[in-house]
Order: structure tokens, then C-alpha cells, then sequence
């Protein structure tokens, strides 16, 4: 239930953009909104009798009050201990006993509530979704079990791992006093400090209708969700969200190095993290910084992969990523995991000299190579409507338009190589954080 997307969800973004005409529509969605203000996209697929309903509710980790670090992660949690009609821990049975897979994962900007269902079944699991969204019944002891379990995953998931403590503390180096800078699982003593009237009010100011994103996908008609959704959400009143959040602007440039040794850490790994415009500030140079990291580290024939992989044999791995999926800013960040006996002066310098070079080498065929390379994964995208619904409620979440989803591709296809020059000079000039993680050496 606490699984938090990133990773995954940009690495399917941007392998599975494409190089369609100005025609084709890499999702063949529609959208429609009720009157309490509740948006529905519908993603249809007929290939198979099955549906992927997500409810994408637009709160996360940067909503909550300071000093409550957790609580949007803690009621996603308490989402499913029950309402008067669905009693405490049968929500589970019944979407099992019915053939279905249900979870929810919380992030920063947004937590979802999936249902990945036979289309039998698809009014049910609308049914549970509508009724939790206004109906859920925290109990003392729901509670009380629930902040218990967020603590010891917190202590599992976060403190109990070098490499995720390690991602944190780069985090608020990046991010210094923006939001993004919490971590969305919370600190321990936030988490215990959390009391039942917190996650009531964070429920009802931000749980209603007119704060979320019905998705819906597979077989089913725009007709067909017209219907369902107005049976089973059009009665629920919308809210007045408050306390949404206000982002800082951050313009101080800055760069910044740290070093982290613990015990548990068996081998080196480098890491370096650059904040860029958010997408919504300037949506081309989004689509360029997309190419620019499928080009430097993404599979085993990107530059940065070639030249620290295989030419110069100083690292077992090589990746980047660009997170660009937020209501704030974006994140283009690089990973590198050395082998042995490479030092940190060694490792800092290949690095930074493998990343010049590679940008040095962006051509028109190299820009080509990358789009077509992109245009391997849009198959998958249009036949599995799980991954559609994730993509398209994350984007509809971040507040892209139904046709700016619909139509992703053509702004990766729109990057030219002048543009995909300028991504890579404002990646360099950016404020960022370089980290590197280490084993504790101990002495005997």
C-alpha cells in the first residue's frame, strides 16, 4: 500500500514516446467532467475484458501541515480500514474474492487508489472507490494500528537502508526549503506525534470530488463511463480545498558535494541530482531534458553507459532519470555504481568528464538514434491498459491537458537537435547536489 512511484514511471514516459504523424495519438483517451468537478479520463481498449480503474487524488507529501510529515502516507493507509457500509479490513475480500488486485502508493504530489478488475466487476470496484471518498470511518483503534505499521515501514524502508537514507539526504540538499525536500514517508518522530483529528481534517479538506482524477482503462466506451461515473460519484459534494500547497521559488544557483559512509554499505555509489523548470514553466525544453537523458544514461548503449561501462571500465552501471511529473519542479539526476577501488577523486573526475564528452558528441544522428530507440516501447503502452492508466493519471494529476497526454509524443518528436544543446547547457549551469555513498571502513 505505501509503494511510492518515480523511478518506474519515468522510465515508461519516456520509452514509450514516439515518432508518430501528426495524427496519431499515442493514448486514444477521452474526458469528461461531473458537476461536483470530479474529471474522468477514459483510456479505451477492447483487446481484453478487463479494466484499470485509479482514483488519483491531487495531495501528497507537500500538503501536510509542518510537522506532520507522514500523514498523507498514513491515511492513505487508513483508506482501507472501512466505512458504515464497508466494514474495517473487507474492502481487501471483496476485491480478491471478486478476481481483482487492488493497492495505492502515496508521493509528493499525489496519491492514487488502483483496481485492476474483470469488467464484470468494474461497478463494484466504482461502488468502493466512490464510497471511501467520502465515507471512511478512522476508529481510535484503526488508527492507532495503522500509524504503528507507517512507523516500522518507515524504520524498514528508510532507516534500516543505506542507500534510501543516503537518497534523502540528497534530497534536502536539492531541495533545501521546498517541500520536496520532506520526505514523503515522514521523519520517526513526526509519524508518532500524528493524532486521529490530523488525518481526519487532511481527509476532509482534501478528499472530495473537485481534488481528484477518476482513470479509467480498458474495455470500456466513453458511453459506458458517462454512465457509471455519474451513478456512482455524481452525488458526492465537492469540497473547498484548503491548505493546498505554495511552492517556494527557488533561483539561488548553487552546487553542492557530500560524502555519506555507513556500515551497511557494501559497495560505493555516486550519485548527482540537478533541479530544473518545472514542466509546466517551459513544456519544450520538458520533451528536450526527456531526449537529453535517454540519450546520456538510459540502456545499455547510452553514452555515459559506453564510455564508463565499457571504454574506460571504471563502473558496473550507469543511469539517468528525468522526474518531471510534479506540480513544482523537475529533477534530472545521474547514478553511477563504480567497481572497487575506484576513488572518489577518480570517480567525480570520469564522471564529469564522461558527461562533457557525451554532450560535446550530440549530432543529428545520435538525436535520431535516441527517438527511434524511444519508439520501441509505444507498443507496449497501448496494449497494456495498466500502465496507460498510471501514466495518464500521473500527467492528468500534474495538470497536463487531455490533449497534451493524448498527443505526449509529438513534443518528444518536436525536440530538435539545437533544442536537445540548449537542454544539455541548462542541465550544466543548474543548481545541483553531488553525493557519493560509501562503506564505514571499520579497523581491526
Amino acid at each position: 500500500m505505501n509503494k511510492i512511484i518515480k523511478q518506474w514511471l519515468v522510465g515508461v514516459l519516456i520509452w514509450g514516446c514516439s515518432l508518430s504523424s501528426a495524427e496519431a495519438k499515442l493514448f486514444n483517451l477521452d474526458e469528461f467532467y461531473l458537476d461536483n468537478g470530479l474529471r474522468v479520463i477514459v483510456v479505451q481498449n477492447n483487446k481484453a475484458p478487463i479494466v484499470k480503474q485509479m482514483v488519483w487524488y491531487r495531495v501528497g507529501s507537500v500538503d501536510e501541515p509542518q510537522g506532520k510529515g507522514g500523514l498523507a502516507h498514513l491515511l492513505e493507509h487508513l483508506m482501507f480500514r472501512g466505512t458504515d457500509k464497508v466494514k474495517d479490513a473487507e474492502f481487501n475480500a471483496i476485491v480478491t474474492n471478486n478476481g481483482g488486485d487492488m493497492n495505492a502508493f502515496t508521493s509528493r504530489d499525489f496519491t492514487a487508489y488502483h483496481e485492476f478488475v474483470d469488467v464484470s466487476r468494474l461497478e463494484l470496484a466504482m461502488f468502493l472507490e466512490a464510497d471511501r471518498m467520502k465515507n471512511l470511518n478512522i476508529t481510535p483503534e484503526a488508527f492507532a494500528t495503522e500509524r504503528d505499521i507507517v512507523y516500522q515501514e518507515r524504520k524498514q524502508v528508510v532507516e534500516n537502508n543505506p542507500t534510501a537514507y543516503f537518497g534523502e539526504a540528497m534530497r534536502r540538499a536539492l531541495w533545501q526549503e521546498h517541500q520536496y525536500a520532506r520526505p514523503v514517508t515522514g521523519m520517526p518522530e513526526e509519524i508518532l506525534g500524528l493524532q486521529l483529528e490530523d488525518a481526519q481534517k487532511f481527509y476532509e479538506n482534501f478528499y472530495a470530488p473537485n481534488n481528484a482524477v477518476l482513470v479509467l482503462s480498458g474495455d470500456i466506451s466513453l458511453p459506458q463511463a458517462k454512465t457509471l461515473a455519474e451513478k456512482y460519484f455524481g452525488d458526492l459534494e465537492p469540497a473547498e480545498v484548503k491548505d493546498e500547497a505554495v511552492f517556494p521559488k527557488l533561483d539561488k544557483f548553487s552546487t553542492t558535494k557530500m560524502e555519506m559512509k555507513l556500515p551497511q554499505v557494501n559497495v560505493k555509489r555516486y550519485e548527482k541530482s540537478f533541479l530544473v523548470a518545472p514542466y509546466a514553466e517551459n513544456k519544450h525544453q520538458a520533451f528536450a531534458m526527456m531526449v537529453l537523458s535517454a540519450y546520456l544514461g538510459e540502456g545499455d548503449t547510452s553514452k555515459l553507459y559506453r564510455k564508463l561501462v565499457e571504454d574506460d571500465e571504471i563502473a558496473l552501471g550507469v543511469s539517468t532519470s528525468y522526474d518531471f511529473a510534479n506540480r513544482s519542479y523537475g529533477e534530472f539526476s545521474i547514478a553511477v555504481l563504480p567497481k572497487d577501488g575506484i576513488s572518489n577523486e577518480e570517480l567525480e573526475t570520469a564522471v564529469n568528464e564522461a558527461l562533457q564528452e557525451a554532450i560535446a558528441e550530440i549530432s543529428l544522428p545520435e538525436l535520431q538514434k535516441v527517438k527511434r530507440k524511444m519508439l520501441a516501447g509505444l507498443v507496449y503502452l497501448n496494449d497494456n491498459p495498466a500502465d496507460a492508466a498510471n501514466i495518464v493519471g500521473a500527467l492528468a494529476t500534474a495538470g497536463l491537458e487531455a490533449q497534451e497526454i493524448a498527443n505526449y509524443d509529438q513534443g518528444v518528436e518536436a525536440v530538435t537537435l539545437m533544442d536537445l544543446k540548449q537542454a544539455a547547457r541548462v542541465l550544466l549551469n543548474s543548481t545541483s547536489v553531488q553525493g557519493i555513498l560509501a562503506p564505514m571502513r571499520r579497523n581491526n
